[in-house]
Formats: structure tokens, C-alpha cells, sequence
């Protein structure tokens, strides 16, 4: 399979790939063919299949993280809730985040593989630790932690959480996640799964789970956010 390497900051015409050959002259009296309409930056549809827009594997643990610094993932989609959040992960992505974990972190890490196993065995998504970039920006990027096909053959995706806390509703910054994902990898639902725990010891035999549908409004929104952080990155670097 051939890894594709992240342009830098996303400086790829974007859709350049995907826009067809121009058409050679047409046969004498014959009537010209309207040309293909060129994909528009931001477009949301998988213009590629997703396997051939592999960037890294986690277990290749430089070149990933070397290619999630050089764009923007799902993780830091998942911060930008407006405007003000842009120039926080601007900065993050220039000097690095303080944050290197905590037992919470570990815990989940640990849990991981566990409920991933449970989601393969109900749903039939399998892990993932890959690391994609969407159609339309080599800079958009996201590794949801598994992928799958439904029984229409359409592509879906699994995001896996640990909380200690009791969840009514899925906090919004994971929602956000979730949209990018399904954005850069072209999907349409994701099962999202959390496991509850008390102390780090899980409360119940199986995680809960729900299904999250695509919403093109809002990653219309987050494609927007994005870019201005790409943009800002952009100008450090001239």
C-alpha cells in the first residue's frame, strides 16, 4: 500500500487530484460534452477511497506524530468550539502542549484495546489506528479508532471513550471529533462508545454506545475553524 506524505500545511490545490484530464477536441460536428465539475475546497464527499488516503500508523510512532504536526487532527477540531479557541491551538501546534497525560489518560489507553475487541465483536467495525487525510486537504486529518462497513456497504466509523462520569447526552467537544472524522474519511454514521467507570474499575459488563449521524453544517463550521488555524500556521512558516 503506498503511504501518502502530508503536504505541508495543506498547500495542496485542494481537489487537484481528483479534477478530471481536459477533454481532447471533439469529432467534427459532434456536440461537446459539458466538462466535470471541479470539487469545491471544502467539500465533503470521499472523492478517494479512504484505504488510499493513509498518512501513518500509530505504531510507527515518529512518522505519526511527525504528520499530526503537520496538519490538524480530530483532536484539535475537537477544541475549536469558536473563534477565540483558533489562537489556543495555534499555539499549541507551534510550541507543543503542555498536557503528556494523566491516569485518566493511562486508563483510557489501557480500556482501549478491551472495548475495541467488544465493538468488533457486536458491530463488526474493526481497530484502527491509522492515520488518514481527508480528499480535498492533505492537512485535514483524523484517526478514529475504528472503521467499518455496514450492511449497505457504507463506510462507518467508532470513537472509544472512558469517563467517571454518568453521560445524559455526548459532551459537545467529542461530537466535534466525530464530525471531523466522519468528514476526513467520507463516513455518513459513527458508533460512539464510552465505558463508565468508578475509581478506574469499570461499573458495568458492557460500555454503552450510540450512533452519531453526519451534520454537514457543522463541519462546514469546523472546516472553516481549521483553516484559519492552518492559515495562521502558514504565515510563522514564510
Amino acid at each position: 500500500m503506498t503511504i501518502v506524505q502530508p503536504t505541508l500545511w495543506g498547500d495542496l490545490d485542494p481537489g487537484l487530484e481528483e479534477r478530471p484530464a481536459s477533454p481532447g477536441p471533439a469529432a467534427s460536428g459532434a456536440r461537446s460534452a459539458p466538462p466535470a465539475p471541479v470539487p469545491a475546497r471544502g467539500a465533503f464527499t470521499a472523492l478517494r477511497g479512504h484505504t488510499e488516503r493513509i498518512v501513518a500508523h500509530s505504531s510507527d510512532r515518529v512518522a505519526w506524530l511527525r504528520a499530526r504536526a503537520m496538519g490538524i487532527t480530530a483532536t484539535d477540531v475537537a477544541r475549536l468550539a469558536s473563534l477565540r479557541a483558533v489562537e489556543a491551538v495555534v499555539a499549541d501546534k507551534r510550541y507543543g502542549s503542555r498536557f503528556s497525560g494523566n491516569a485518566w489518560t493511562e486508563h483510557g489507553k489501557d480500556r482501549e484495546p478491551v472495548i475495541a475487541a467488544w465493538v468488533a465483536a457486536t458491530h463488526g467495525i474493526e481497530p484502527s489506528a491509522h492515520l488518514f487525510h481527508a480528499s480535498t486537504n492533505r492537512a485535514h486529518l483524523a484517526t478514529p479508532d475504528g472503521v467499518g462497513y455496514d450492511a449497505s456497504q457504507r463506510l462507518v466509523l467508532a470513537e472509544i471513550k472512558t469517563t467517571g462520569k454518568a453521560w445524559r447526552s455526548i459532551p459537545r467537544h467529542y461530537l466535534r471529533q466525530v464530525w471531523w472524522q466522519q468528514y476526513v474519511l467520507g463516513a455518513d454514521r459513527t458508533l460512539f462508545v464510552w465505558e463508565r467507570h468508578d475509581d478506574f474499575v469499570p461499573v458495568a459488563d458492557e460500555p454503552e454506545c450510540r450512533w452519531v449521524d453526519r451534520d454537514d453544517e457543522q463541519i462546514r463550521g469546523l472546516v472553516q475553524l481549521a483553516d484559519m488555524v492552518l492559515d495562521k500556521l502558514r504565515t510563522f512558516r514564510v
